[in-house]
C-alpha cells in the first residue's frame, strides 16, 4: 500500500520520462500496455461475466443478414442509442461490439453525474439520463444500474468561480434542479472531513450522483433486447459498404464483419476512441484525439461515508465517493496522447504517469487532509477520446448519407449518454433530434478543419486542460488561430482590431486603442517542453473579458456602437457564408427551403427562415433574387433556370450547407448549391452618415427612391465591381457590399477614406451583438434555435403562411397557430446597470417561468437588455396578454432585478432609422 503522501515525494525524486517526438512537439505518449493486475473501482465488471460463449472465438450470436440500424461500439452511448431506438419502435437494430461490452473506455469510468452545467441543453439533457438510470431501467428490467445519490458539492476558491456557480444555480431554478449556494461553516459541516480555509462558497446539489458503468450497461440492453433489438458481442467491424445512388449521392450499403455482412442503410459510429478508424472505413472524417485519463482509488478513510461527490474545479480535480473510499482524478495541462491506438486494446489500462498525476494529487491532498495519510488501492488509467472543442461529435456525417456520430464524449459519455442517446435516436428515425444539438452536430465544423491534424490536436489539448476552467461568456481559444483569415485581416490588426475566432474564421471582435495584437501560435500553456509565450498583448486582452462584470474595454465598444448610431461604423462580415443556389429547379428549392416568399422579382433581397419539419428554425439568414448575367463572374455567376445569392452566419455557415444540400438530395431538386464564401469578402457600412460616406465611393444614386430597403444591384466601388445590398442587421440606415477577394483591401481603403470626415470608425462583433439587440434582431443558436419556431421567436412575417405555396415546417407551423403557442420570446430592460449574459431565471409574478437565452447592454438606450422563452406554469398557451399582465424580474447570480417585457424593441420599434428618417 502507498500512501497518497509518499506518491507525492516520489514523484518529485524520480526522473522525467523522456518524451516522444509527434508533429514537430516534444509531447508525451505512450503505447498501450494492459495491465490485468490493475482494476476499476467497481464490484464487477462485464470482464468477468460469465457467459456460456465465454472464450469462444465467434460472435456471441449469429448475425442477422439485415438491420434497419447497426450501431457500432457496446459503451454507454452504444447501449443508451439501442435502448432508445427500441423503445422508439425501431424494430430490428444491432449492436456490434468488437469484444464485450464496456471494454473500451465505458468499463473503467468514474460514472460520475453532475445536473448543472452553463448550458440549457445540457442540463435538459443530464436530466434525461438521470430519469433512465435512477428510475426507467430498473421499472423496465427489474436490474440495478448502480446508482447512488448522494449529492454533488463544487468548491469556489475565488469570487469568479463563486459567480459561476451562483449563475448555475439561478439556471436550474428553471429546470427544477434543487441547488444551494453554501457558505465555508456550512460546507464543513456537510463535509466534516473537508478543509474549507481557502474556500469563498460552494454549490450542493443534493440529486447528484453516481452510476456504475457494467450495470447501467447490462440494463440498457437488457430493456433493448426486451423489445426486439440484437446485441452481438465478439464481431468486430472490418468495413463499411458504400453505394452512390442515382443521383451521385453516397449511402451506407452494409456493415462488414469478421464473420460476414449485413445489410443496413443507416450505421451509427459509437465507436468512442477507435471511432476515427470506423470513420476511416466509410471516408468519414471525425476530429477527435485518444488521450490517458486518470484516477487512483484510495483505501478505507473513517467518516467518508455517504459524502458527496466533490468538484474542485480550480484545482482540477474531482473526489467520487467510493463506498467508504475516494476516487480521485482531475485533468491536467500537460496529458498523455495516446499515439497509436490499438485495435486489440479491451479491458486493459495503461501504467499511471505519476509525473503527471502528482499535480491532482496536491490538490486533492489540500481539500481533504485526511488524504496525505490514506493508502492508495488502485489506480486507474485508461484511454478516453476528446474533440476540438470539448463537445461530442453527433448526427450525420456530411460526407455520407445514413452513417451517424455518437463519439467524442471527453470523458462524459456516461453522464450525457442517456440524453444524448435519445436525441441520436430520434436524429435517425425523423432526420432531427427534438432538443438543439447543434453544438453537438459533427456540421458544426468546416470540412477544411476536420481532417487538419494541427488544428485538432491543439484544440481537443486546450479544451482537455481548460475542461475545469470557468467559463466566460466572451472566452476565446488560443490553440488552432488564423486557420481561415480574410482580405482584410493585417489591415484590420494594424489598425488594432482583437479577433474572435468562429468556424476556423477569424473575425473582428473589437477594436482596441492600445494598437496591433496578433494571435500568436499556440503555446501549449508551456506544457511539454513548449516556450509559454511572454507578454502576449492578445492573452492579456482575453484575460480581461475572464469577468462576470463589464471588461474593462466596455467603454471602447460603447464608442464603437454609439459611433454606428451618431454618425457610421464599418463592420468586416467576410467571415460570413455565401452560397449561390442555382438551377433548372432552384425556384421550386427555394419555396421549398425558406420560410418567406422570396421568389421576388431579380433585384430583391429576402430576409427569411430555414424550417425543419417539425417547424423549428434551420437558419436565418438574406436571399437575394439573381438576374441571368451575360458575363460571368464571382459575382453573377452563369446559370439555366433561377439562381439565388444567400448570405448566412459564418458560425454556423457548414450547417447551413449541410441542412441545405440535404433537403436537396432528399428532394431531388435538379439545381446547385455553390459554395464562394472564400471567393468572395463582405464589409458593411452602417449609421446616419452611409449614404453620404458611400455615395463618394459607389457609381449608383444611392436615393431612397433608386436604392430602395432590400433591393441589391452590381455597381463599381472605386472602380471595383461589387454588390451592394441595402440591409441592416443593426437597425440603421446601410448598406453591405459584397466583393471579390482581391478587391476588398482597395474598396475598404476607399470607404475609409470617403468616412474620415463623417467620422466612420471601425466596428466588430461585440458592438454588432449590442446593437443588434437592442433593435430586437433574433440571433440563430442564441435566441433562435432549431427548437424554436418563427411563430414563438416573433418570425411570423417571415413565413409566407398567408400563400398557398408549400415549405419545409408549413404543415408544423399551421397547427402551432391553431393550437396556440405553448412558449413566447420576450425582451427584457433593466434599469439597474448590471451586465448579464444569458441562463439567468426569468420570474412572473414570483414564478419562474423560463431562462435568458441572450443578453447584452445597449448603449443607446443606456439599459441591459435580454431575450428570453417564458411559459405558463399552468401549461396553457402563452398569449400576448399574458405577457402583458404579468410582473417581471430577472435572477442574475442568486439576486433578482425587476424588469420591464417588451413584446417589440424599445430602440427605435417603428424602423424609421432603417428607412433613413433620423
Amino acid at each position: 500500500m502507498a500512501l497518497l503522501s509518499r506518491a507525492l515525494r516520489v514523484a518529485a525524486t524520480c526522473p522525467r520520462r523522456s518524451p516522444a517526438q509527434g508533429l514537430g512537439l516534444r509531447l508525451l505518449s505512450s503505447r498501450a500496455r494492459p495491465s490485468p493486475e490493475k482494476s476499476v473501482p467497481y464490484q464487477q465488471t462485464l470482464k468477468e461475466a460469465r457467459d456460456p460463449w465465454a472464450g469462444a472465438q465467434g460472435p456471441s450470436r449469429p448475425l442477422p443478414s439485415t438491420a434497419n440500424v447497426v450501431v457500432i461500439g457496446g459503451g454507454s452511448l452504444g447501449c443508451q442509442t439501442l435502448y432508445h431506438l427500441a423503445k422508439l419502435g425501431v424494430s430490428g437494430a444491432v449492436l456490434l461490439e468488437r469484444e464485450r461490452l464496456t471494454s473500451g473506455t465505458t468499463w473503467h469510468t468514474a460514472g460520475l453525474l453532475w445536473q448543472l452545467r452553463p448550458s440549457d441543453v445540457e442540463v435538459e439533457l443530464l436530466a434525461h439520463t438521470r430519469r433512465v438510470v435512477s428510475r426507467d431501467l430498473g421499472e423496465e428490467t427489474g436490474l440495478h444500474t448502480g446508482w447512488i445519490q448522494n449529492g454533488g458539492l463544487f468548491i469556489a476558491s475565488n469570487r469568479q468561480r463563486l459567480d459561476e456557480y451562483k449563475r448555475l444555480m439561478s439556471l436550474g431554478k428553471a429546470y427544477g434542479v434543487e441547488s444551494h449556494v453554501l457558505s465555508p461553516a456550512e460546507t464543513k459541516a456537510l463535509y466534516p472531513l473537508m478543509n474549507v480555509d481557502d474556500l469563498y462558497g460552494t454549490l450542493y446539489v443534493p440529486h447528484d450522483g453516481t452510476m456504475d458503468p457494467a450495470g447501467t450497461c447490462t440494463a440498457l440492453t437488457r430493456a433493448a433486447t426486451a423489445r426486439g433489438a440484437q446485441v452481438i458481442e465478439n464481431c468486430p467491424v472490418t468495413g463499411i459498404s458504400v453505394r452512390t445512388d442515382d443521383f451521385g449521392v453516397r449511402r451506407v450499403e452494409a456493415v462488414e464483419t469478421e464473420h460476414g455482412s449485413i445489410q443496413t442503410p443507416c450505421v451509427v459510429n459509437c465507436a468512442g476512441v477507435w471511432a476515427g478508424a470506423v470513420g476511416r472505413m466509410a471516408g468519414v472524417k471525425v476530429p477527435l484525439v485518444a488521450m490517458h485519463h486518470a484516477y487512483v482509488v484510495t483505501e478505507r478513510i473513517e467518516g467518508i461515508q455517504n459524502m458527496p461527490n466533490v468538484r474542485d474545479h480550480d484545482a482540477s480535480i474531482y473526489l467520487r465517493l467510493q463506498g467508504d473510499a475516494l476516487s480521485v482524478g482531475g485533468y491536467e495541462t500537460n496529458p498523455i496522447f495516446w499515439e497509436e491506438v490499438s485495435d486489440k486494446f479491451a479491458f486493459g489500462l495503461f501504467d499511471l504517469d505519476w509525473d503527471v498525476f502528482t499535480q491532482h494529487i496536491e490538490g486533492a491532498v489540500n481539500r481533504v487532509p485526511v488524504l496525505e495519510k490514506t493508502g492508495i488501492k488502485s489506480t486507474v488509467c485508461g484511454p478516453e477520446s476528446f474533440t476540438p472543442d470539448h463537445k461530442p461529435l453527433m448526427g450525420e456525417a456530411p460526407e455520407l448519407r445514413g452513417f451517424f456520430l455518437g463519439c467524442g464524449f471527453n470523458s462524459a459519455g456516461m453522464m450525457l449518454g442517456g440524453g444524448c442517446g435519445q436525441e441520436l435516436a430520434h436524429w435517425i428515425i425523423h432526420g432531427r433530434p427534438e432538443k438543439d444539438m447543434h453544438s453537438y452536430d459533427i456540421r458544426r465544423f468546416h470540412h477544411s478543419l476536420t481532417d487538419h491534424g494541427r488544428w485538432i490536436r491543439e484544440r481537443s489539448h486546450e479544451s482537455y486542460s481548460k475542461n475545469y476552467s470557468v467559463v466566460f461568456p466572451h472566452d476565446e481559444p488560443l490553440a488552432g488561430r488564423n486557420m481561415r483569415t480574410d482580405p482584410l485581416h493585417e489591415e484590420l490588426l494594424a489598425r488594432g482590431c482583437v479577433f474572435q475566432e468562429r468556424h476556423g474564421w477569424e473575425r473582428p471582435g473589437w477594436f482596441s486603442p492600445h494598437g496591433a495584437a496578433p494571435v500568436l501560435p499556440y503555446d501549449y500553456y508551456g506544457a511539454y517542453r513548449q516556450r509559454a509565450h511572454e507578454d502576449y498583448l492578445y492573452g492579456r486582452l482575453l484575460g480581461h473579458e475572464y469577468t462576470f462584470d463589464f471588461p474593462p474595454h466596455h467603454d471602447v465598444i460603447k464608442k464603437e456602437c454609439l459611433a454606428c448610431r451618431g454618425a457610421a461604423a464599418v463592420f468586416d462580415m467576410s467571415y460570413f457564408g455565401k452560397f449561390y443556389l442555382v438551377g433548372l429547379d432552384a425556384r421550386k428549392a427555394a419555396d421549398w427551403l425558406f420560410s418567406a416568399d422570396v421568389s421576388r422579382a431579380p433585384g430583391s433581397t429576402v430576409y427569411t427562415c430555414m424550417l425543419n419539419h417539425r417547424g423549428g428554425t434551420e437558419s436565418d439568414l438574406t436571399v437575394s433574387r439573381l438576374a441571368p448575367s451575360p458575363q460571368p463572374s464571382p459575382l453573377a455567376p452563369a446559370f439555366e433556370g433561377d439562381g439565388y445569392y444567400l448570405a448566412v452566419g459564418g458560425a454556423v455557415a457548414q450547417h447551413n450547407w449541410s441542412h441545405i444540400t440535404t433537403v436537396l438530395q432528399d428532394r431531388r431538386f435538379r439545381c446547385q448549391l455553390v459554395d464562394s464564401s472564400e471567393d468572395l469578402g463582405l464589409i458593411s457600412v452602417q449609421g446616419p452618415a452611409s449614404r453620404a460616406i458611400l455615395q463618394e465611393v459607389l457609381d449608383a444614386d444611392l436615393s431612397n427612391e433608386a436604392f430602395p430597403l432590400f433591393t441589391h444591384k452590381l455597381v463599381r466601388a472605386a472602380g471595383h465591381l461589387v454588390r451592394a445590398m441595402r440591409l441592416s442587421f443593426v437597425g440603421e440606415l446601410g448598406w453591405e457590399l459584397h466583393i471579390p477577394r482581391s478587391s476588398c483591401l482597395p474598396v475598404y481603403q476607399a470607404v475609409m477614406a470617403a468616412g474620415a470626415k463623417h467620422g466612420l470608425v471601425n466596428a466588430g462583433y461585440r458592438a454588432i451583438d449590442s446593437l443588434s439587440i437592442e433593435k430586437g434582431y433574433r440571433h440563430w443558436h442564441a435566441d433562435l434555435r432549431p427548437d424554436d419556431s418563427p411563430l414563438e421567436a416573433g418570425l411570423a412575417f417571415a413565413c409566407k403562411l398567408k400563400s398557398a405555396i408549400p415549405f419545409l415546417g408549413r404543415e408544423a407551423l399551421e397547427k402551432q397557430r391553431a393550437k396556440g403557442l405553448c412558449r413566447r420570446l420576450v425582451g427584457f430592460t433593466v434599469d439597474e446597470k448590471v451586465p448579464m449574459f444569458g441562463l439567468e431565471a426569468i420570474w412572473r409574478n414570483g414564478q419562474v417561468v423560463g431562462h435568458v437565452r441572450r443578453a447584452d447592454f445597449g448603449f443607446t438606450i443606456d439599459k441591459t437588455l435580454a431575450y428570453g422563452y417564458i411559459r405558463d406554469p399552468s401549461g396553457g398557451p402563452v398569449s400576448l396578454d399574458f405577457v402583458k399582465s404579468g410582473e417581471y424580474a430577472l435572477e442574475r447570480m442568486g439576486v433578482t432585478y425587476p424588469t420591464q417585457a417588451h413584446l417589440k424593441s424599445p430602440f427605435d420599434p417603428d424602423n424609421k432609422r432603417m428607412k433613413g428618417i433620423y
